[in-house]
């Protein structure tokens, strides 16, 4: 996800004395998690499936097939296993039928934030493509790094069901476990973990770790996919916020563009702006395919019509209806498929739209900073989440 600057909330003391040891984040979430913090107030305001914004046939058609996928993780979850099922014979080619559905077996619900508002921040990311190497070259310097042999990671809710989805990260000192290395002690003294490829540019690594996934572009023009394996336990900063603090950059100007072009006007500084960012992602090699990346979910994400959420909020694999628009002004109006979390993205009225793989998404993704308004879809009868 994009380098957005968010302000945490006070996590429980439970929490928090976990976090001083070695951070908590959940697992499978884009790298990005800062430490856990306080579940947000959320408001599900029950709406009239009229008050919904007019979306074209293909819109419809697409963010209904991308939903639909999520249905392979959701076939026996107690909320969405019906209405898997039955839509599972709706025809994706046939926007009547889509609406008879939606609108029979699901209810509507604005989501409001803080003092009811309806306007929240909607942002974008993608998979980015860097050239690369499977070897150490000249020019290819950057190691990406497997997930290190010397990384302890204890899934809390074993022993505490409250921390459920929470995660404890460290690394052995005889019998004590400690923090494990932050990013700027990763990068100038290496890490346990094997090597996957090498980069050719410090500045690409970082963005891939803020992104949760990306290519890799070989010299004989063949890709490598890589994946979000772990994370090292430290919280996540924005090295757009690290701009701003240092007088760089105005909040308001910051976007990966802005940051890149800072970062080649002052390459003797970039170890010291990466280094503001402890959080260190580790990768896994995936199968390589035209699928889109997989998110959260662990279903292949959809460009255009998949969206990263606060699963505090909005638990995943929900059916959204998103209205927002393009940096250039034009509406994105459309049903998206919940699929995804990322640290940064905390809120009620809060979305990471994906737009897919490769420079042009990128643009898009690294410049969209915009209002939207978002409506949960939620089947009928069903208890709302709490």
């Amino acid at each position: 996800m994009k380098d957005i600057i968010v302000p945490l909330s006070r996590a429980s003391l439970s929490v928090l004395a976990l976090a001083v040891l070695a951070g908590c984040s959940t697992p499978g979430t884009r790298p990005d998690a800062p430490a856990a913090a306080s579940k947000p107030a959320a408001t599900y305001a029950k709406v009239d499936w009229k008050v919904l914004p007019a979306v074209s046939d293909a819109d419809l058609q697409a963010g209904f097939a991308a939903w639909r996928s999520s249905c392979t993780r959701l076939k026996n979850d107690a909320v969405w296993a019906q209405p898997c099922a039955t839509a599972a014979t709706v025809s994706d080619k046939d926007p009547a039928a889509i609406r008879q559905f939606l609108q029979r077996d699901l209810d509507v619900y604005a989501l409001r934030a803080g003092g009811h508002q309806a306007d929240g921040l909607i942002t974008g990311y993608y998979e980015p493509i860097y050239p690369g190497s499977l070897t150490r070259t000249a020019t290819a310097t950057v190691p990406v790094y497997g997930t290190p042999d010397d990384l302890i990671v204890v899934q809390l809710d074993s022993l505490y069901p409250e921390l459920k989805g929470k995660r404890l990260r460290g690394r052995l000192d005889g019998k004590v476990l400690k923090p494990y290395d932050d990013a700027g002690t990763i990068a100038s003294k290496g890490s346990k973990a094997p090597v996957l490829a090498w980069l050719t540019d410090p500045m690409d690594l970082q963005l891939l770790q803020i992104q949760g996934s990306g290519r890799v572009r070989l010299a004989d023009g063949t890709q490598v996919r890589l994946a979000y394996a772990e994370q090292n336990g430290h919280p996540y900063r924005a090295i757009g916020r690290w701009l701003v603090d240092q007088g760089e950059l105005k909040k308001e100007d910051v976007t990966m563009d802005a940051i890149r072009a800072w970062a080649k006007a002052h390459p003797a500084r970039v170890p010291e702006l990466l280094r503001s960012n402890p959080s260190y992602v580790f990768f896994v090699r995936s199968a390589d395919s035209p699928e889109g990346p997989r998110g959260s979910l662990n279903v292949p994400l959809t460009a255009g019509y998949s969206v990263a959420v606060d699963r505090s909020v909005v638990p995943l694999g929900s059916l959204l209806w998103l209205s927002t628009t393009r940096p250039d002004g034009s509406p994105v109006v459309r049903p998206v498929a919940a699929q995804d979390t990322g640290g940064a993205i905390a809120g009620e009225v809060r979305a990471d739209l994906y737009w897919g793989s490769g420079d042009a998404a990128g643009k898009l993704a690294g410049d969209m900073k915009q209002k939207g308004n978002l409506w949960m879809l939620w089947p009928k009868g069903a208890p709302l989440p709490n």
